[in-house]
C-alpha cells in the first residue's frame, strides 16, 4: 500500500512539474548558433516566445524549462543574427524587376538587343531600364543615343547607369523633358559633342526625365515591395536600410507591414525634398517594430564611375574634371543645421574626397559636444589621410565592400597610385570609428550579402583577383564583417538593443546557413545559401 502511495505521489510530482513548464513558441536545436554578443559566444539552442529570443542555452535546459509549440532542428547547421543591409534601395530593386534589367550587359549592343526584346513583350509607352555600366565594357566610354534614335523614334527610352547617377535618353524621352542643348541646370552634366546632345544626363539632370517618366500606380509600387522582400530575404536578409524614400512610399511601406503583407523591417531614409523634410522633421521620428523612419539621406555628390564624386583635384584620367557637388555647400550646411536641431539623423551619400571633407566638417561642426546623434556618412569611399580623424561612434562611416571589388579594375585609374590608397579604406575607417556599418547599395550592386561579406574579407572578385586581394591592408577580419552587418548596422540604426545578435528580449530575426561563415574555406563564401530566414520567430523563407 505505502509503494502504490509512493508512487502515486511520484506521478503528481512529474505531473505538476510538467504543468509548470513556461510555455513557449519555437526552439531551435542542434546549431551552431553564433549569438554575435558583446562576447561573441557560440550556443547550440535558444527559445523564442512572441516574436523575441527567450533563452539561449543547451537543449536539455531549455527542454527542461519550457514547452514549445515548435521545434526546428537545425541539423548541425550554422544559425546567425538576421542579416541587415545598412545601405540599399529597397523600393528600387521592386520597381527595377517592373523594367529592363541591363545589369552585367558587356557591350552597348547588348544592352540595346535588351531593350529591344523587352519592348516586343511589353509594348510600353515609356522605356525604362538600369543596371548598364560602361566600364564593362570593351570601349570604355559613354554611349551615345544615335542607335536608340534610330529604333525607337517616337517612343521615349531613360535606361540608367547602373550607380544611379547617369542615364541615355533618346530623343524622344529628351523632347518631352525639353531638354535642348540651352538647358540650364546645377550639379551634373548634360553632356554635349560638337554642339548635339549625346543622351547623357548625370546626376540632377536626371530629375527633368523622371518629371516625365510618368508615376507608377499603387498596386505597381506594391507588387514591387512585395518582389524586393522575396528577394531580401532569400539572402537572409531580415532588415534594410532604404537609402532615399519619399512619404509616399514610406506610408505604403507602414500599410503593407501592419497587414502582415509585408513583413521585412525597414530602416527608411527620408529623401531629401522639402515636402518630406517639412513633414517628417515637424511630426517627428516614426518607429514600429518594423518601420523606422528618423533619418534624411542627403546627396553630397555623384559617383566615381561617372565621375560624378568631387574631388580635392582633379581625376587623374580626366585633365581639369573635379566632379561635382550635387547641391551647392550652403544648402548641405543649412540642411544639416536643420535636422541638428530635430532627433534626425542626417546620412549623408559622400564618394570623393572633397565631398567627404565638406561632409565631414559640416558634421563635425555641428555635433561638437554630442556624442549620441549618429549621423552618418554613406559610402565614405575617398578619404583623404588628413580627415580619416573626424570619424567616430557619432560620424559613421557606412560603406559598401562590393563597390571596392567592382571599381577595382579601374578605380586607380580615376585616382591616381597615391590617391586610391585613402578609397575603400574599410579597416582604416573601422579602427577610427569603432565600427563600419556594411552594405550592399542594391541594385547598384548584387543583393546577395554573402559577397559583401567575401569582399570585405578577401578584398577579390570571384575570380580570386588580384592575387592577395586589392589594397590588402583594408582587408576586415571575418568577426569584424559579421559584426557589420548585424549589430554595428543596428548601432547605426539606434536598433543595436532590439535587434542585431541573438539576445534574450530581442526580435527572432535569424537565419540558418549551408555553411558556417566564420570557419568556411574563404573562396567557398560567394556559393553560401540561406536554408532558412525568420522574422519575429516565423519562418519567412525555406530553400
Amino acid at each position: 500500500m505505502r509503494k502504490i502511495l509512493s508512487l502515486s505521489l511520484l506521478f503528481l510530482m512529474i505531473l505538476s512539474c510538467g504543468s509548470n513548464k513556461e510555455k513557449a513558441d519555437l526552439l531551435v536545436f542542434n546549431a551552431k548558433v553564433y549569438t554575435v554578443n558583446d562576447s561573441f559566444d557560440t550556443a547550440e539552442a535558444f527559445a523564442v516566445k512572441d516574436g523575441k529570443f527567450l533563452k539561449i542555452s543547451n537543449v536539455e535546459d531549455l527542454r527542461n524549462k519550457y514547452d514549445f509549440a515548435k521545434e526546428v532542428d537545425a541539423k548541425g547547421k550554422p544559425v546567425f543574427p538576421g542579416l541587415i543591409d545598412a545601405h540599399a534601395h529597397f523600393y528600387t530593386l521592386g520597381m527595377q524587376q517592373q523594367r529592363v534589367d541591363l545589369t552585367g550587359t558587356k557591350s552597348f549592343a547588348e544592352v540595346v538587343a535588351k531593350i529591344v526584346e523587352f519592348q516586343q513583350e511589353k509594348n510600353v509607352d515609356f522605356i525604362l531600364g538600369r543596371g548598364w555600366d560602361q566600364n564593362d565594357w570593351e570601349v570604355k566610354e559613354f554611349p551615345t543615343k544615335d542607335t536608340l534614335d534610330h529604333l525607337f523614334p517616337d517612343t521615349p527610352v531613360a535606361i540608367t547607369r547602373i550607380d544611379g547617377h547617369a542615364l541615355l535618353a533618346n530623343q524622344a524621352a529628351l523632347d518631352i523633358a525639353k531638354i535642348t542643348t540651352e538647358t540650364s541646370f546645377e550639379g551634373g552634366d548634360i553632356e554635349q559633342k560638337e554642339g548635339r546632345l549625346t543622351g547623357i544626363l548625370i546626376d540632377n539632370p536626371m530629375e527633368l526625365i523622371g518629371n516625365v517618366a510618368g508615376k507608377p500606380g499603387k498596386q505597381t509600387q506594391t507588387e514591387a515591395l512585395r518582389t524586393a522582400e522575396a528577394i531580401c530575404v532569400s539572402y537572409g536578409l531580415t532588415t534594410v536600410d532604404d537609402a532615399g524614400l519619399d512619404r509616399e512610399v514610406l506610408e505604403l511601406i507602414d500599410e503593407l507591414q501592419k497587414s502582415d503583407s509585408l513583413k521585412i523591417r525597414i530602416y527608411g531614409m527620408i529623401s531629401n525634398t522639402k515636402d518630406n523634410l517639412d513633414y517628417y522633421l515637424e511630426k517627428g521620428a516614426y518607429k514600429t517594430d518594423k518601420l523606422n523612419i528618423r533619418s534624411v539621406k542627403f546627396y553630397g555628390d555623384g559617383a566615381l564611375g561617372s565621375r560624378g564624386a568631387a574631388l580635392k583635384e582633379s581625376y587623374s584620367d580626366r585633365a581639369h574634371h573635379f566632379g561635382a557637388m550635387l547641391s551647392p555647400i550652403s544648402e548641405l550646411k543649412q540642411t544639416a543645421a536643420r535636422i541638428a536641431k530635430t532627433d534626425f539623423q542626417m546620412n549623408t551619400h559622400a564618394i570623393g574626397d572633397s565631398a567627404n571633407y565638406v561632409v565631414l566638417k559640416t558634421y563635425d561642426s555641428l555635433l561638437a559636444g554630442t556624442n549620441n546623434r549618429r549621423w552618418r556618412v554613406e559610402h565614405s569611399q575617398v578619404i583623404d589621410s588628413a580627415d580619416f580623424h573626424f570619424f567616430s561612434k557619432n560620424i559613421i562611416p557606412s560603406v559598401q565592400p562590393t563597390h571596392a571589388t567592382s571599381d577595382m579594375y579601374w578605380a586607380e585609374d580615376r585616382l591616381g597610385a597615391e590617391r586610391v590608397k585613402g578609397a575603400y579604406a574599410f579597416k582604416t575607417l573601422l579602427d577610427q570609428a569603432g565600427i563600419v556599418a556594411l552594405g550592399t547599395d542594391f541594385p547598384v550592386e548584387q543583393v546577395n550579402p554573402f559577397l559583401t561579406f567575401y569582399a570585405a574579407v578577401a578584398r577579390q572578385d570571384t575570380e580570386n583577383y588580384p592575387e592577395g586581394g586589392f589594397l590588402p591592408e583594408q582587408k576586415l577580419n571575418r568577426e569584424e564583417t559579421l559584426k557589420g552587418m548585424t549589430i554595428w548596422a543596428a548601432y547605426a540604426n539606434f536598433e543595436e538593443k532590439e535587434k542585431g545578435s541573438i539576445e534574450p528580449g530581442k526580435f527572432a530575426d535569424f537565419i540558418i546557413l549551408d555553411r558556417d561563415l566564420m570557419e568556411t574555406d574563404l573562396k567557398s563564401i560567394p556559393e553560401t545559401k540561406v536554408i532558412s530566414t525568420f522574422i519575429n520567430g516565423e519562418l519567412v523563407y525555406e530553400n
